[in-house]
């Protein structure tokens, strides 16, 4: 039990680390300014008092490590609320306002889908890494959001303002680096798909049809840079649950 409690403040933050690297490797063909854009706020004073709990003594415990990674995603959760109201209150065009609206609706629809899938694949797992992993993957996209929300704040106050769902971005056919990206995805999906419990699978299948959904909804209002990352992001997603499912 020794080597247990020594190891278990490094091991949920190595599971932290391993999400941050997983994206950047799994998604390696996206430029450099699409892997600064996921860490564009690495001070933030979520990070920080996330990492100060991690590396209390009275956290080291699995439940106690878990417990500072739910804290964390409570408060991000908490930037996600902040910045929408800001945003659709602030100085964006009334189109990019109810694009924002849609990209959130799609977004809340999709994490409640993929809470099942992460649930469906960790309970074929055993042990308290895999538990640790799973708060983190539940984590990472909440502060995904709430980081994507801060910057179209921070573009609807500029001069030209949040960009125009009007303003269409190219099919992903016509986009060799979306179309590259969703290659890769899919490469994983299928992987996963052929991995996981039959009675599973319909989870998966919801999941992943709700982030297309979110997808769809949400590139529009951010380009396509941007969308690439959020391809790159869950293909990071499904990399991992594909080498997670069934392990012991």
């Amino acid at each position: 039990m020794a080597w247990m409690q020594n190891g278990r403040v490094s091991a949920m933050r190595a599971a932290v680390a391993a999400a941050l690297v997983a994206c950047a490797a799994a998604a390696g063909w996206v430029a450099a300014a699409g892997v600064a854009h996921a860490e564009v706020a690495p001070a933030d004073p979520i990070d920080v008092a996330m990492r100060q709990c991690l590396a209390r003594r009275d956290r080291s415990s699995a439940a106690g490590q878990i417990q500072c990674t739910d804290d964390a995603r409570q408060q991000w959760q908490g930037a996600v609320d902040a910045a929408y109201q800001q945003l659709q209150h602030g100085g964006a065009t009334a189109a990019a306002k109810r694009g924002w609206q849609e990209s959130q609706r799609r977004w809340l629809e999709w994490r409640r889908d993929d809470a099942h899938l992460l649930k469906a694949v960790f309970e074929t797992t055993r042990g308290s890494t895999y538990a640790m992993a799973g708060a983190d993957m539940q984590l990472q996209p909440v502060r995904d959001r709430a980081l994507a929300l801060r910057e179209a704040v921070a573009d609807s106050a500029a001069p030209d303002g949040a960009r125009d769902p009007a303003s269409r971005v190219l099919p992903c056919t016509q986009d060799a680096a979306c179309e590259h990206a969703l290659f890769d995805m899919n490469r994983y999906y299928d992987k996963l798909r052929g991995r996981m419990p039959a009675r599973s699978v319909p989870t998966l299948v919801r999941a992943q049809r709700a982030w297309r959904a979110f997808l769809d909804s949400t590139s529009p209002v951010v380009g396509k840079d941007e969308r690439v990352d959020l391809i790159g992001a869950r293909i990071a997603t499904m990399k991992r649950l594909s080498e997670t499912v069934g392990n012991h």
